[in-house]
């Protein structure tokens, strides 16, 4: 497990919470067969027929990828931004994540917390393939990440990474969503005014991802009560409505760019 001083953290709209890493390699097998569908890729109109339509790589071409990523995290330090200050093309904190999302279906979600954080490639918030995989690229502006819950009390992570190379964003959401037993977006736990349970790491969860022009939101979730079962009914009824509402504002924001 994982953890970080909210203190350490840039200014958010609530008190941050700390990131907690799911271990448990069978329950996220047992999600993989939900979340193999989990996966969407909208292109901004104005981008063209030049921007590359999402692809399955190969083992082949992955393994590659990593060895580069791994042999290179010197020469291309510049390629993951360290800075504090959030790129000023990013959608505001306010508008990426609301204070409160309703859902077409009537469900309403409210945001426990948000913020921007220092960099794409906290090691306290990014798995080290993810890192690999950004320092390979050409560069993250900047990642944004939320928390919030429902009427039930379950809880969902949304992280928005924006590449400055929208092939980038295409190739990290085609390598994530094919492997769905492999967490690379760290799940927060709640600040304890928020009267939600800090769930443990091997607490069942499901993950999606989706992609819009630059962007990529990571969604994660889990049930109130940790439990590790109705994996179909938590990503269908309940991540996947609010993921889709920041998928909107994020797809908005990149076709008026």
């Amino acid at each position: 497990m994982h953890h970080t001083d909210p203190d350490q953290r840039p200014d958010s709209t609530a008190t941050d919470p700390e990131r907690v890493w799911p271990r448990n390699l069978a329950l996220a097998l047992a999600a993989a067969a939900v979340t193999a569908g989990a996966f969407a890729l909208l292109r901004p109109s104005d981008e063209g027929s030049g921007a590359p339509a999402a692809a399955a790589a190969s083992p082949t071409a992955t393994a590659t990828a990593t060895a580069t990523a791994t042999a290179s995290v010197s020469a291309s330090a510049a390629a993951a931004r360290g800075s504090a200050t959030p790129d000023a093309s990013l959608l505001p904190l306010d508008q990426l994540f609301p204070a409160q999302v309703t859902a077409a279906g009537g469900e309403v979600y409210t945001r426990v917390g948000s913020t921007v954080m220092k960099s794409c490639v906290e090691p306290d918030s990014v798995g080290p393939r993810l890192i690999g995989m950004i320092r390979a690229s050409k560069g993250c502006l900047g990642e944004q990440i939320a928390l919030y819950t429902d009427g039930a009390k379950n809880q969902y992570n949304l992280a928005v990474f924006t590449m400055a190379d929208t092939k980038d964003t295409v190739h990290l959401v085609t390598e994530l969503s094919m492997a769905f037993d492999d967490y690379q977006v760290g799940a927060q736990a709640p600040p304890p005014a928020s009267g939600l349970a800090t769930l443990p790491p091997d607490s069942g969860m499901v993950q999606m991802f989706s992609g819009a022009g630059r962007a990529m939101v990571a969604g994660l979730g889990q049930w109130s009560d940790g439990r590790a079962t109705d994996y179909q009914t938590l990503v269908d009824k309940h991540l996947s409505p609010l993921q889709k509402a920041v998928g909107q504002a994020v797809f908005a924001h990149e076709s008026a760019r």
